[in-house]
């Protein structure tokens, strides 16, 4: 389904492809974890094992934006819309697995307690469905949640951009905690930030932010905090759309000028992290929300 361009700068970036249209890639802390036992800030906000955490992605060059902070290689993209003639739900888990292990062999030299946490990593229990792409363009999105579950895992997490709330309506089985990146405050910042290439991106997240509070599941409203653009007079207007979304939690991340998001932006747009904590406090006395924890190894802050 995708260019050998495409593929060859995937692989070069350190993602193994699975199938034809999802992908594998360990992220850094999943890494330190194994070797030195540091875990993400997820590990101290919700309990999350990272020498256990598999990213994946469904849809790894599909998405509706080219978010300008985002790091991966969204230039990239191959489609917009759904992922045609998608794969089985357990055969992307399965080689999922398969694909986490390989890139995680290279560990296995280490002893003690590294090599106990290396073994255990073999066995993945928490299924980050984000990493690249939009998962939600993969039309069986909910089926491939249900299957993390019956393998076993503990917590899924399915990470959105809210462009399809049709889909999050009708999710065969809810991840354990949806989050849901919201970058802007307004559809003209919006438009500015994350380049969206359908028409009604906006009232499309409108809607998704509605239908949060019918989910079961946690939810999380993702900001994204990048200097110059979207901290500066906009923690009402955030506020605003944190009160129509009534999530469980709202992060506010620093951004960080890595991966290809250096090609677009540089470190004058990265907040320090007491920078995300003061806008963070700005956003939660207009929300009534409290903060509730920080991570500044990561410049992010937790609202409740």
């Amino acid at each position: 389904m995708m260019a050998d361009g495409v593929v060859s700068v995937l692989r070069g970036q350190g993602y193994a492809l699975v199938g034809r249209h999802s992908a594998v890639k360990p992220c850094h802390w999943c890494r330190e974890a194994i070797k030195e036992g540091r875990h993400c800030y997820k590990a101290r906000f919700y309990g999350v094992e990272s020498h256990r955490c598999l990213q994946m992605t469904p849809a790894v060059a599909w998405c509706q934006q080219r978010c300008v902070y985002c790091w991966r290689p969204v230039e990239k993209t191959v489609g917009v819309s759904d992922v045609p003639d998608p794969d089985d739900p357990g055969e992307i888990v399965e080689g999922s697995v398969e694909a986490h292990r390989r890139l995680l062999q290279g560990y296995g030299h280490l002893e003690g307690e590294a090599g106990r946490r290396w073994r255990e990593s073999l066995e993945p229990r928490h299924a980050a469905i984000s990493l690249a792409g939009e998962p939600t363009l993969y039309p069986r999105i909910g089926e491939l949640i249900e299957e993390f579950h019956k393998r076993g895992f503990k917590t899924t997490f399915l990470v959105t951009n809210g462009l399809r709330p049709d889909r999050l309506e009708s999710l065969d089985e809810e991840p354990r905690q949806l989050y849901v990146s919201l970058d802007a405050p307004d559809e003209s910042l919006h438009r500015r930030i994350n380049r969206p290439v359908v028409p009604d991106s906006w009232d499309r997240i409108l809607e998704t932010l509605e239908l949060l509070p019918s989910m079961s599941c946690r939810t999380v409203i993702r900001i994204t905090a990048v200097k110059g653009w979207n901290m500066e007079g906009t923690a009402e207007g955030f506020a605003r759309l944190v009160e129509l979304a009534e999530p469980t939690f709202v992060e506010v991340k620093g951004f960080m000028a890595i991966g290809w998001a250096a090609f677009r932006m540089g470190p004058e747009n990265m907040p320090e992290h007491g920078e995300v904590v003061g806008f963070a406090r700005e956003l939660a006395e207009a929300c009534g929300y409290e903060l509730v924890d920080e991570s500044p190894p990561s410049r992010v802050a937790l609202l409740a």
